[in-house]
C-alpha cells in the first residue's frame, strides 16, 4: 500500500466505517476499499484476535473472511488438541485456525484455491514469525490426491451456497466430507472438521459413520460457536466434550442415557441452568449421574439440589421464592421487584409475555424461572445468582 493509505488507516483506526465511506472522495490518493477493510478488520480483531490486532503490520481479508473466521479462544482451544510432525489445512481461508494450530507441528501446510487469501495468509504468517509453514494456492481435494500420509488434516468446509446463502448439513457444505472420508482417513492419523454450531452432532456422526471418534461442543461466554468432529480410523467409543470457556464436561456415547427420576421438589435450595454446550449435547441424563443433581421435569432442563454444586457446567442460583401465577401469590412473591432477568423454559408464555403480566422490566439483580414440574404445575422460581 502507498504511503497516503497507510496514514489513512493509522489516523481513523477507531472511525465508523460507513462514514469514511461516504467520504471516500477527498482522498483520491488513498485506496479506499483496501483501507477499509484494514480498518474494519482490525476493529473486529480487537475482540475476536486480539492477538493479532496488536501487531499493525498483519493484513486483513474483506468482511465475509473476517466473519466466518475463528476467534482467537476456539482456535487455542484446537491447539489443546492437536500435535504431530505434519498438520495440513485444507480449507485456510483467514488462516486464523493454522496459525495457532501450526506451532504444534515440526511441519505445516496451509491450501486455499482464492489467491487473494494465499497472499494475505503468506504475508501475515512471516509478520508471525511462523516456521515450518507452506503455503499453497490450489483445491484442497485435488491437493489431498496428492498429499503423503501425515498426522493430522485440519478442515473447515463452506458453509454458504453458490447465492450467499448459509448451509448446515454436511452434505450441503464444499468440500462435502461425506464423499472424500475415506480419503481423508487414508492421508491423515487424525482428521478435525469444523462444522456449524447448527447442525445436530448426532445427525452428523450419522451421517460420516463410525470413524468419528470425537464430537467437542465448543462455547464461549455460553454462546454455541463450533462443532467439532474427530475422525480417525479403528474407533473404539465416540466420546462427545461439551466445552463453555473453563467449563469442560465429558461423556461416552456408550453411557446410559435414560434418565433417573424427575423431581417434583419446588423447595430445593439451588438451582441449575446448563451452559450452551449442554443443552446443544442433549447430555442431561448424564449430568444428573455426574452432580447428583435432579431435573425439575424432563423437559423443563432446569436441575435442582438439597446442597450446593460449585462444579455444575451452568450458572448457579439460589431459589429465594417460589409461586404459581395466581394473582395474589405473585403478588407476595414480588414483594416490590421491578426489575428482573427472566428466563422460560418449558411454559406456556414467552418472556415478553410473562414480563408484561408480572409487569416487571429487564434487567436487575434478581431472576425468575418459568418452568414447569413434573406434576405440569406451572411455577415461577425467584432466584439470586451465585
Amino acid at each position: 500500500m502507498n504511503e497516503q493509505t497507510q496514514r489513512f488507516i493509522r489516523e481513523n483506526a477507531n472511525k465508523d466505517i460507513r462514514t469514511l465511506a461516504l467520504s471516500g472522495s477527498k482522498y483520491p490518493d488513498v485506496d479506499m476499499p483496501f483501507a477499509l477493510d484494514q480498518i474494519a478488520g482490525r476493529q473486529t480483531a480487537r475482540k475476536k484476535i486480539p492477538r493479532w490486532a496488536a501487531i499493525d503490520d498483519v493484513v486483513y481479508p474483506p468482511h465475509l473472511s473476517m466473519e466466518q473466521c475463528s476467534s482467537e479462544q476456539t482456535a487455542l482451544y484446537k491447539v489443546s488438541m492437536v500435535e504431530g510432525e505434519t498438520l495440513v489445512d485444507l480449507t485456510g481461508g483467514f488462516g486464523v485456525d493454522f496459525s495457532f494450530m501450526s506451532g504444534g507441528f515440526k511441519k505445516a501446510i496451509y491450501v486455499e484455491r482464492q489467491k487473494h487469501l494465499c497472499e494475505i495468509a503468506d504475508s501475515n504468517f512471516r509478520v508471525l514469525k511462523l516456521a515450518g509453514v507452506d503455503v499453497i494456492c490450489g483445491d484442497g481435494v485435488e491437493y489431498l490426491e496428492t498429499l503423503d500420509h501425515v498426522s493430522w488434516i485440519y478442515l473447515d468446509p463452506a458453509r454458504r451456497n453458490e447465492h450467499g446463502g448459509k448451509t448446515y448439513a454436511i452434505s450441503d457444505c464444499m468440500p462435502d466430507v461425506t464423499e472424500i472420508k475415506d480419503l481423508l482417513l487414508a492421508k491423515a492419523d487424525k482428521v478435525m472438521v469444523k462444522l456449524s454450531p447448527m447442525l445436530d452432532w448426532r445427525k452428523a456422526v450419522a451421517d460420516l459413520g463410525n470413524c468419528v471418534s470425537e464430537v467437542h461442543i465448543v462455547s464461549v461466554d455460553n454462546e454455541c460457536k463450533e462443532l467439532l468432529l474427530i475422525m480417525q480410523r479403528d474407533v473404539a467409543e465416540l466420546k462427545v466434550v461439551c466445552v463453555n470457556n473453563d467449563e469442560v464436561f465429558v461423556f461416552g456415547s456408550s453411557d446410559d442415557t435414560s434418565s433417573t427420576e424427575s423431581t417434583n421438589s419446588s423447595t430445593a435450595p439451588y438451582l441449575y441452568e446448563p451452559n450452551a454446550s449442554i443443552m446443544k449435547a442433549g447430555c442431561f441424563a448424564e449430568l444428573e449421574r455426574a452432580f447428583g443433581a435432579k431435573q425439575v421435569e424432563r423437559n423443563s432442563h432446569l436441575f435442582v439440589s438439597e446442597h450446593f454444586i460449585e462444579d455444575f457446567p451452568g450458572r448457579k442460583f439460589r431459589v429465594e421464592k417460589v409461586t404459581t401465577l395466581n394473582k395474589k401469590y405473585i403478588k407476595n412473591a414480588l414483594d416490590g421487584i421491578v426489575k428482573a432477568n427472566i428466563t422460560v423454559r418449558n411454559f406456556p408464555m414467552s418472556v415478553e409475555q410473562l414480563r408484561k403480566r408480572l409487569k416487571i422490566k429487564e434487567g436487575g439483580s434478581d431472576y425468575i424461572f418459568a418452568t414447569t414440574l413434573m406434576d405440569k404445575s406451572h411455577v415461577l422460581l425467584l432466584c439470586s445468582r451465585l
